[in-house]
């Protein structure tokens, strides 16, 4: 048996599947017509009113991804459900008007941090590390509304926490706007 793929988290597995997907994308948008679509690497969000015609389409990219690309859509990661109840989507769960951490995503974010701040007490990185880290972290929370958040990453360092001053913590408009339960406008959660 030979191995298959590239390996998870590298950036050609990202580029790779940018541009293999992209036939996923002509598909969508010009075969199937599909308005409210969207996709990064190998994940991908369709919004609709209407769960039959998400049903209906499901099958329809189904059937085109193992037909063209010899891929299947993973059989747990497929959801539908109310806008309302939030998109999961790329580390957020993106709301009508907001978005919050995943929470799965907080948790690996304080785990990390709390075993960075071990190996610096440890001296196994340097305090330029250990802050470029925390950097990292905060330009995630940046993209979500974590204010609370982000104080207590800044807490679980020991660094004083005053009034908001920077204003890369400062949650952003979201400026999607929702009628239904399908969006008008998707901003990306990259936004900054």
């Amino acid at each position: 048996m030979t191995a298959r793929g590239v390996p998870i988290g590298n950036l050609t597995s990202q580029l790779f599947a940018n541009i293999y997907l992209n036939e996923l994308d002509q598909f969508v948008k010009h075969i199937l017509k599909i308005k409210y679509y969207v996709r990064y690497t190998d994940d991908f969000v369709i919004v609709s009113q209407y769960k039959e015609y998400l049903l209906e389409i499901l099958e329809k990219i189904r059937s085109f991804l193992k037909r063209e690309l010899k891929l299947e859509l993973h059989p747990s990661k497929i959801s539908i459900r109310k806008f309302r109840q939030g998109i999961d989507f790329l580390g957020y769960v993106v709301f009508p008007h907001h978005r919050l951490l995943r929470t799965k995503t907080r948790r690996r974010i304080f785990r990390k941090m709390k075993n960075r701040i071990k190996d610096y007490h440890k001296g196994l990185v340097t305090k330029e590390a250990l802050d470029q880290s925390l950097s990292s972290y905060m330009g995630v929370l940046s993209h979500a509304n974590a204010f609370k958040l982000s104080e207590s990453l800044k807490n679980s360092l020991g660094l004083e926490v005053g009034p908001r001053k920077d204003p890369s913590i400062i949650p952003s408009q979201d400026e999607t706007k929702c009628e239904g339960s399908r969006i008008q406008k998707v901003t990306s959660v990259r936004e900054l």
